[in-house]
């Protein structure tokens, strides 16, 4: 075959063998950092108590290695200090631990093989020594706590394969076998750290979809919040544009012989006012949803359905009231400065914050009374709404607890100040803002006319009425 019509071959796959090799390898020989976290109420008192064991080991195998293994302290005391030491280093690095144990304790019953064979050894459990078993399951205890699982069962299948080659294929004479039983422990401490382990894992991940899940709801209650202000606010918009609309219509005959370009020019605003109507009513259609949303009743007090009745002004506020009073509360209303009309925003902002916070009032607080103060100043509303200590325990609510959340967004789309903490006694107090001529810098706070383009729009079809009646 030529040089161009050969074929090159793929890689032969690897065997089975090539392969868990290659997994052994890869799970058992690193030498990466897993520390050991402290414990939730308990904090550093397991390092402490795995510290004391790591001595004990230490101090267990030494004198088991010289007193009935007949070892040399020369050579026991390495052997004590390595077992002792892998339960300490195991708090930082399980896998490098558990490789300094196994390697420990297989010299440990060779050197003790040794010995036995030469009949210098006596009376002596063989392979794993009692302290040498104890740091063991220790270490495995951290590693199974803290590696994936599949690596904990290796480590466990590579001691218990090493437990059968040294006890049942290598063998001595003359000892007490503790193979069975070391094998037994370790297998026990390995279930129990993978179950910890696996119980961890599961609560974390429940308090991370908790978490998730509470952003979630937060995010979308924030929405639907926002949503519930857009569609009150699209009547003041409407209404303004309506404004714009009629006077665009009468002001050609507010003038004598107005020129062509006059009227076409208002021709055009009242047909873009009349487009800009209709492209919020479909927004509209996009945020009112097919069924009433919580709270919104289909129909009125007069049998007007909701969603097409006029929003609610400070006008209402004794209506407001005296709802609150008919439910068995006390309630003072306090107005300072000289009251006037505002922008209709700020109006309807107040007055569903007042409702709001007497709603919580009601709801959280019962028995107690409750103080209305609404101040005028010269930039703008105060309104302050006050409840006293409870005189009995509040029931169970039902509601999703996100009143305070919708009163700061209209204060937000205002550019106004909120606060809202707990008062004496157990009371609470909730203080907002409302600037009558928003910041420069708050996103869509074009002052709307308010009621002077009403009375504009007064006196422009009074002035037209006055010429048609003088013209007959």
């Amino acid at each position: 075959m030529s040089r161009l019509g050969r074929v090159t071959t793929a890689e032969p796959q690897r065997s089975l063998p090539a392969r868990v090799l290659r997994e052994l390898r890869a799970d058992l020989c690193t030498f990466r950092a897993d520390p050991l976290p402290p414990f939730r109420w308990l904090r550093w008192f397991p390092h402490g108590v795995l510290c004391l064991v790591a001595f004990g080991v230490t101090f267990g195998a030494v004198a088991q290695l010289v007193d009935n293994g007949g070892v040399g302290p020369q050579i026991a005391l390495p052997l004590g200090l390595a077992q002792g030491g892998a339960v300490v280093l195991a708090l930082w690095r399980p896998i490098p631990a558990w490789w300094l144990s196994t390697v420990a304790m297989v010299l440990g019953a060779l050197e003790v093989r040794r010995h036995l064979l030469a009949g210098g050894a006596h009376d002596f459990t063989w392979p794993w020594m009692s302290a040498g078993i104890i740091g063991h399951m220790a270490v495995l205890l951290l590693l199974a706590l803290r590696v994936r699982t599949r690596v904990t069962a290796e480590a466990l299948a590579l001691t218990v394969l090493l437990t059968y080659a040294i006890q049942g294929l290598l063998g001595a004479a003359g000892y007490q076998p503790t193979g069975v039983l070391a094998v037994t422990l370790f297998t026990v401490v390995v279930t129990l750290g993978t179950a910890l382990r696996g119980r961890r894992e599961a609560r974390a991940e429940l308090v991370e979809q908790t978490t998730l899940t509470a952003e979630e709801r937060t995010r979308r209650t924030l929405l639907e919040e926002r949503s519930r202000i857009a569609r009150e606010l699209h009547d003041v918009v409407a209404h303004h544009m309506s404004v714009i609309s009629i006077q665009a219509q009468v002001a050609p005959h507010l003038v004598e012989n107005p020129p062509d370009e006059l009227k076409e020019n208002l021709a055009g605003i009242r047909q873009n006012a009349l487009e800009a109507l209709t492209e919020l009513r479909r927004v509209l259609g996009v945020l009112r949803s097919e069924h009433p949303g919580p709270g919104e009743s289909p129909s009125g007090p007069g049998g007007e359905t909701v969603l097409h009745a006029p929003q609610p002004t400070l006008d209402r506020l004794d209506a407001l009231v005296e709802n609150t009073r008919a439910a068995g509360r006390e309630v003072l209303v306090k107005i300072d400065g000289e009251r006037r009309p505002l922008p209709p925003g700020v109006e309807l902002s107040a007055y569903r914050i007042v409702q709001e916070a007497l709603s919580n009032a009601l709801r959280h607080a019962p028995g107690a009374r409750i103080t209305v103060r609404l101040t005028y100043g010269p930039d703008g509303l105060e309104v302050e709404v006050v409840n006293g200590r409870p005189t009995a325990p509040a029931p169970p609510s039902r509601g999703a607890g996100h009143g305070l959340l919708g009163m700061r967004e209209r204060v937000a789309m205002l550019g106004g100040t909120m606060t809202a903490h707990l008062w004496h006694w157990d009371g609470f107090k909730v203080t907002a803002f409302l600037p009558e001529t928003p910041p420069a810098d708050t996103p869509g706070t074009d002052r709307p006319p308010g009621r002077t383009t009403d009375r504009i729009t007064d006196r422009t079809t009074d002035r037209i009425t006055d010429r048609e009646g003088r013209a007959s």
